[in-house]
């Protein structure tokens, strides 16, 4: 069974200031997910969101929030972003080989749905014991940038790290994350990602919709051919 596809618009390209509207233009467009990009400016040098604004966007959506926490102390935010009404919470393995274990736990323990994210430097094997625990992962972030900034160039040498996963595990939601658009969707979706991450391609785009249309067509298109 193939994993569905997912069209997250990421916010941390929206307006700001009108986030709410933002995140309801997005749905009504045709996205699945809205991606929220939550940096603490230390283990990114970017600082951008916490659990305040996910708790008043959740006031005015009833969408998927797929938080991606770029975080050095991943654990100390379960609490706060499971109140604030997150509804994915995916972390880094690079801050959590220790007590990754405990975090997905605690992660569910919230209501939320645990994911686990690699930088661009990370050996993709890293992840497999959380994708095969007893208690896994349900979500792959592939890095296709290094994390911190939007606006960055695709990296194509990192569809090895999805091919690899959409072998090992057919049905994983394996999300890509970082110059995703029209241009390099289909290299990421004929290696087996289903779950899309845009923000410039959508927010800079003319027409919006058709961009995230284009996107889902791409996944689904790939699926039916494998």
């Amino acid at each position: 069974m193939a994993a569905a596809a997912k069209i997250a618009p990421s916010m941390l390209s929206s307006d700001f200031a009108n986030l709410a509207a933002e995140a309801e233009r997005m749905v009504r467009l045709g996205a699945d997910w809205l991606h929220m990009d939550i940096m603490d400016g230390h283990f990114v040098p970017n600082l951008t969101i916490g659990a305040p604004v996910i708790q008043s966007l959740r006031k005015h959506t009833k969408a998927y929030l797929d938080c991606h926490l770029m975080v050095t102390n991943p654990s100390d935010y379960v609490e706060p972003f499971g109140k604030a009404g997150a509804s994915g919470f995916t972390f880094h393995i690079e801050v959590a080989r220790d007590n990754w274990h405990e975090l997905i736990q605690s992660i569910r323990e919230k209501g939320m749905r645990p994911g686990v994210s690699l930088r661009p430097g990370t050996p993709v094997e890293e992840v497999f014991p959380l994708v095969e625990a007893e208690n896994p992962v349900e979500l792959v972030l592939v890095m296709t940038v290094e994390p911190g900034f939007g606006g960055q160039k695709f990296m194509p040498e990192m569809m090895d790290k999805v091919r690899a996963l959409r072998k090992k595990y057919p049905s994983l939601d394996i999300e890509v994350d970082g110059g995703l658009g029209p241009s390099t969707i289909d290299v990421a979706a004929s290696a087996g990602a289903n779950c899309i991450v845009a923000g410039s391609s959508i927010f800079g785009a003319a027409d919006p919709g058709e961009v995230i249309l284009a996107l889902r067509k791409s996944v689904e298109g790939s699926q039916n051919k494998s």
